[in-house]
C-alpha cells in the first residue's frame, strides 16, 4: 500500500530503462504515477498500463522547456528524477546540461510546487574529484538537491543490468560475435600501484563488480518513498555478489544462446582506451568508438559497495549477479 500522505508521484526519465520499471513498481504498490515524456508512442511501449486505482497519466516535453517541469508537478505529492546520460552526444546533450542543469530545474520546480519528497538518481562513485566529467557533474546535481531544503533521498547504484538494459544488449553482442571486436569479449583494466614489477613486466588490475539487478534498484526507490527515515539519506545500491569483468562475460556467454563458446574476455588498458578517446574525439571522431574517455576510465575501476544500510533501512536483500541474470537469461 502507498503511504498515506503520497498517492501520486511525479516521475522524470520515465520512459528509460531504469525510469519503465520504477513506474511499473510503484504501480504494482498502489501509488499514481505522472510521467515525463519526450515521445507518447515510445511511452505506450514501454510503460505499463494502469491497474487497480493507480493512474498513470503523461505529460509530453522536454525537461528544459521551460514548461514541461511544472506541468508535471501538478497534483503529485513526490519527485523521483532519474535523467542521466554516460555518454554526451551533439546538439548540445553534454553531462552539465543533463546531470546538472536538469536537477536543477526539477529542484527548483519542486520547491515552487510544494513538492517536498525528493528521490535523486545518482551514481556510484562519484566525488568532487572524479576521474571524469560525469562523475564530477552527478557530484554537482548531488550538490543542489542537499542544499534545496526539500525532503530528499539520494540513491547511487553501480553497474545495473535486465534483460532491457544497454549493457547486457551489447555484452550479448559481444558473446555472440556480431559486434566488434568479434574475436573476443572485452573489458578494461587499470594499472597497478604496486612495486618490484619484474623488469619489462607490466602489472594490471582485473576490476570487480556487484551488478544490480533493476527489478532491485526499482523497490529500492519505491521503498525509500514508504519510510520517513529514508529522508536525506544516501544508499549505494549494488547486489550481493562481487565478480570480476572476466567472470561475468563468462557467465553471459555460457547463458546465452547461440554465443560463441570459444570467445574469452581480454582486458583493456583502461589509461590506453581513454587516450584514444580522447584523440578520437579531437579529431571529431568520438561517435565511432563504442566509449568514451569516461566510460574508459570507469570501466576499470571497481564498482563495489557496502550492501547493509539498504537492507537494514529499506529491507531490501539484492540478489546476487549470477542468480538474478540466469532468471532472464533464456529471453536474451
Amino acid at each position: 500500500m502507498s503511504n498515506g500522505s503520497i498517492k501520486t508521484v511525479a516521475v522524470t526519465g520515465a520512459t528509460g530503462f531504469v525510469g519503465s520499471e520504477i513506474v511499473a513498481e510503484l504501480i504494482r504498490r498502489g501509488f499514481g504515477v505522472r510521467a515525463l515524456v519526450r515521445d507518447r508512442k515510445k511511452a505506450a511501449a514501454v510503460l505499463p498500463r494502469a491497474s487497480g486505482g493507480a493512474a498513470i497519466s503523461l505529460v509530453e516535453g522536454d525537461i528544459h522547456d521551460g514548461v514541461s517541469a511544472n506541468a508535471l508537478l501538478e497534483g503529485v505529492q513526490a519527485c523521483v528524477h532519474l535523467i542521466g546520460i554516460i555518454r554526451e552526444q551533439r546538439g548540445g546533450v553534454t553531462f552539465h546540461r543533463m546531470h546538472v542543469a536538469a536537477t536543477r530545474v526539477i529542484v527548483e520546480a519542486c520547491q515552487s510546487a510544494g513538492v517536498k519528497r525528493y528521490l535523486h538518481m545518482s551514481a556510484l562513485g562519484v566525488s568532487d574529484h572524479g576521474i571524469c566529467a560525469y562523475q564530477t557533474t552527478k557530484w554537482e546535481a548531488e550538490q543542489i538537491v542537499r542544499r534545496s531544503g526539500l525532503d530528499w533521498t539520494i540513491f547511487r547504484p553501480g553497474l545495473i543490468h535486465g534483460a532491457k538494459s544497454e549493457f547486457m544488449h551489447t555484452a550479448v553482442q559481444w558473446v555472440k560475435g556480431e559486434v566488434p571486436p568479434w574475436i573476443f569479449m572485452p573489458y578494461f583494466t587499470r594499472g597497478s600501484e604496486e612495486k618490484n614489477v619484474p623488469l619489462g613486466g607490466v602489472s594490471r588490475v582485473i576490476p570487480v563488480v556487484q551488478p544490480v539487478v533493476v527489478e532491485d534498484v526499482a523497490k529500492a526507490f519505491v521503498s525509500a518513498l514508504e519510510r520517513s527515515d529514508a529522508i536525506g539519506e544516501t544508499f549505494n545500491l549494488v547486489g550481493s555478489e562481487q565478480i570480476s569483468w572476466p567472470e561475468m562475460l563468462n557467465e553471459i556467454r555460457d547463458r546465452v544462446h547461440g554465443a560463441n563458446d570459444n570467445l574469452s574476455a581480454w582486458g583493456v588498458p583502461s589509461e590506453l582506451a581513454a587516450m584514444k578517446a580522447t584523440v578520437a574525439q579531437y579529431l571529431g571522431l568520438g561517435g565511432l568508438l563504442p566509449f568514451d574517455r569516461g566510460m574508459a576510465l570507469m570501466g576499470g575501476q571497481d564498482g563495489v559497495a557496502e550492501t547493509e544500510k539498504v537492507k537494514a533501512q529499506l529491507g531490501l536483500n539484492a540478489r546476487p549477479f549470477r542468480a538474478s541474470f540466469r532468471q532472464y537469461a533464456d529471453s536474451l
